[in-house]
């Protein structure tokens, strides 16, 4: 039975456009919110992406090829060591989810206290044992996985003795409602017998509540200032309002889970002595 508070993480990913200006304003919306971290995503661009990939051409804001629209979205160390003092004094944790092994060992520079496991990255073997070896709580999330890839996934945490927490998650973007799948956050819980979060993609916020209310131990959601900027996640992200009002119902609903057990409380005496024998029982009508 759920009884811990719900780890919100405010996914900031690629939303900040390459602006350090934004990804503090992103910071900010995050504390205000009452999220518990924010996260970032962070990648060696030749490692991840193929010269003939880089090459394609996009139309961004940095140029016409994927190379520069993905170099301008790439932050620098500079930038990361801004993003670490920024959120030592605004008082939250940060995080990234690293897509190579250059950017794993990137990360450990900060020592943050959590480690992530984004979905593209479960069956990157290496990517596994390189974050799995610095025994950090990982999150895990399980989109376009099978059950056969999450078992192997698993095990090398656990040969590591690495503690992890995995994350049910549809990976399109947006995702619909009917696509959700909520009841497998049941499934893997039951088959892996560890705290099973939730990383959503939809429009709005049902879901994710829902997903709380079901026992999701974690809830991440890609955070935006504005759904129509610039970038490929900003339309399945949660605009600042939406923010707020989700994480404030999400506290509501770990109160009101309780701790399960099934007794009388003591707020339901006094109705007890008024309601349970009702005039016609007691007069023997």
């Amino acid at each position: 039975m759920k009884n811990k508070k719900t780890f919100i993480i405010a996914e900031i990913g690629i939303n900040h456009n390459g602006n350090l200006g934004i990804a503090k304003k992103l910071i900010d919306l995050a504390v205000l919110s009452d999220c518990d971290a924010v996260k970032f995503q962070k990648r060696t661009i030749e490692d991840v992406y193929s010269p003939e990939e880089l090459d394609v051409n996009r139309e961004s804001p940095w140029g016409t090829t994927n190379r520069e629209q993905k170099n301008g979205l790439e932050f620098s160390k500079e930038d990361y060591d801004h993003i670490d003092l920024y959120c030592k004094e605004k008082g939250i944790e940060w995080f990234a989810s690293a897509w190579d092994v250059k950017s794993q060992e990137f990360l450990r520079q900060y020592n943050c206290k959590y480690n992530k496991v984004a979905s593209p990255m479960l069956t990157i073997t290496p990517l596994l044992h390189k974050i799995a070896e610095e025994g950090k709580y990982t999150f895990i999330s399980t989109g376009m996985s099978t059950l056969e890839e999450i078992d192997a996934a698993v095990e090398i945490f656990k040969s590591y003795d690495c503690p992890f927490e995995l994350m049910h998650c549809n990976s399109s973007y947006p995702t619909e409602d009917f696509n959700a799948n909520l009841a497998c956050i049941k499934t893997l819980k039951s088959r892996y017998k560890c705290d099973v979060g939730f990383s959503g993609h939809e429009k709005g916020i049902q879901i994710t509540l829902a997903a709380t209310a079901l026992g999701a131990t974690s809830i991440e959601r890609h955070i935006t200032l504005d759904r129509y900027m610039y970038g490929s996640d900003q339309f399945a992200s949660t605009c600042p309002m939406d923010l707020m009002k989700m994480n404030k119902v999400i506290r509501i609903l770990e109160k009101a889970q309780g701790d399960g057990e099934k007794y009388i409380r003591e707020e339901e005496k006094a109705a007890r002595g008024k309601l349970t024998k009702p005039y016609w029982w007691k007069h023997g009508a």
